[in-house]
């Protein structure tokens, strides 16, 4: 008969574990998605709450309408679309662009200068918009100069790091390049008063700058993922896919400028939604089921081939009749459906990951993923006419604002405290 000896550690020779003597800002400051996912967090529960209220003033009579200096429409589509995701991209890319390329890491200088002229540009944006519009203005160069040093760090990771192979960086620097650009533009349209030059930026600024991000990010990191959970799976990168989407998101934005071309957009839309259909099922979107964090990332692209074939009934419907059918339907599908959800899966990842948490989506974050898509669609629902007297944009705003706020009271703590598992970073 066998007997297995224990051995067994004097008390005296174990040693505590070794006590965190940072200060909290060294906490917060030790690595850059900290800052910065604080940043998106908090400005994506400031853009909900003073969209809410604008909502409210619409539908009641609580109070009269804000008076701003730019119209609230534009206002709101900035914040949005500039102002919420910068912070949570910057906040992944600068993590990631050093792993993936094998580069130095983003330098404490550049993140930390970084968050602080952005967080400190989207306040002033605040202040000014009910104040003054010089206030409103200089809030807007801040993000821009935030923003331009974010982007150099990543280029100096870019440059410096021995990789040969850069074809996903180099996509998101173009990407990154034209979020830049759309900040100058709206900036410049706010100091000469062109309004024209603030709409075309809010209306293109979706294509050239946040569906290139999210879907070469997806392309990367879905199969991956999926990889290291899923068994016997099969890694499907096509190296086709960034030129197809290349090529189709600047045909939209083109045809977007001029509102008379918008029923040609079919013709770019259609190969996108073909081609997000196809990675959808290729990435293995019913095995994913089973692991609540991986099926978020499936889930939410397969809101960019949904928001992809509304765009397309909308095209072909306007083609042949004139109309518009679903009005911004598409849009919310786009930026609610696909953006917001995919926001949500990979910042929930990068926080669980990254402070030593197990890569497990609770009930909590499960229950905020699935509130998005409900969003989304009773925002859909909220464009057609015969259902107006449900008041559902206003329905979906409040719940919208709900739900952001109950995932960021869970996430926001974590960037806060140190890492559980006693790591630094």
């Amino acid at each position: 008969m066998n007997t297995k000896t224990t051995q067994f550690i004097p008390l005296s020779e174990i040693k505590p574990p070794k006590k965190d003597t940072r200060t909290p800002w060294q906490i917060f400051s030790a690595a850059p998605h900290r800052l910065m996912f604080f940043g998106g967090f908090l400005q994506l529960l400031l853009t909900l709450l003073w969209w809410t209220i604008e909502l409210l003033s619409r539908y009641t009579n609580w109070w009269p309408p804000l008076p701003t200096v730019v119209w609230s429409t534009w206002i709101h589509g900035f914040l949005m679309i500039y102002g919420i995701f910068i912070f949570f991209i910057f906040g992944f890319l600068m993590t990631t662009y050093p792993r993936w390329m094998k580069g130095k890491e983003v330098t404490y200088s550049s993140y930390v200068s970084s968050f602080w002229c952005l967080f400190s540009g989207i306040i002033a944006i605040y202040a000014g918009l009910l104040v003054n519009k010089w206030i409103f203005n200089a809030g807007l160069l801040l993000v821009l100069i935030g923003w331009g040093i974010g982007f150099l760090a990543l280029l100096r990771v870019y440059y410096t790091a021995p990789a040969g192979d850069k074809h996903y960086e180099t996509f998101l620097n173009l990407a990154l390049l034209a979020g830049g650009l759309g900040i100058l533009a709206y900036l410049l349209s706010a100091l000469t008063e062109q309004w024209w030059l603030m709409n075309a930026v809010i209306q293109i600024g979706p294509w050239l700058f946040l569906v290139p991000i999210f879907t070469a990010v997806a392309h990367r990191m879905i199969p991956y993922f999926s990889s290291t959970v899923l068994p016997n799976y099969r890694i499907v990168q096509p190296r086709w896919s960034l030129p197809i989407i290349a090529i189709t998101v600047l045909g939209h934005a083109l045809l977007t400028v001029e509102t008379t071309l918008w029923a040609w957009r079919f013709i770019f839309d259609i190969p996108l939604m073909l081609l997000a259909f196809h990675h959808s099922y290729y990435w293995q979107l019913r095995q994913s089921w089973s692991i609540r964090l991986l099926a978020m990332l499936h889930l939410a692209f397969l809101w960019l081939g949904l928001a992809l074939l509304l765009y397309n009934v909308q095209n072909l419907w306007l083609l042949t009749t004139g109309t518009l059918i679903l009005g911004k339907a598409p849009l919310h599908a786009l930026t609610i459906g696909f953006m917001t959800s995919m926001m949500i899966a990979m910042a929930s990842r990068v926080t669980l990951g990254h402070s030593g948490r197990f890569l497990v989506a609770d009930n909590l974050t499960w229950f905020s993923f699935w509130g998005i898509s409900v969003v989304a669609i009773l925002r859909i629902l909220a464009e057609i006419p015969a259902l107006s007297f449900l008041y559902l944009n206003l329905v979906s705003g409040i719940l919208w604002l709900i739900v952001m706020t109950l995932w960021v009271s869970l996430y926001l703590p974590m960037v806060l405290k140190a890492r559980v598992d006693g790591n630094p970073g």
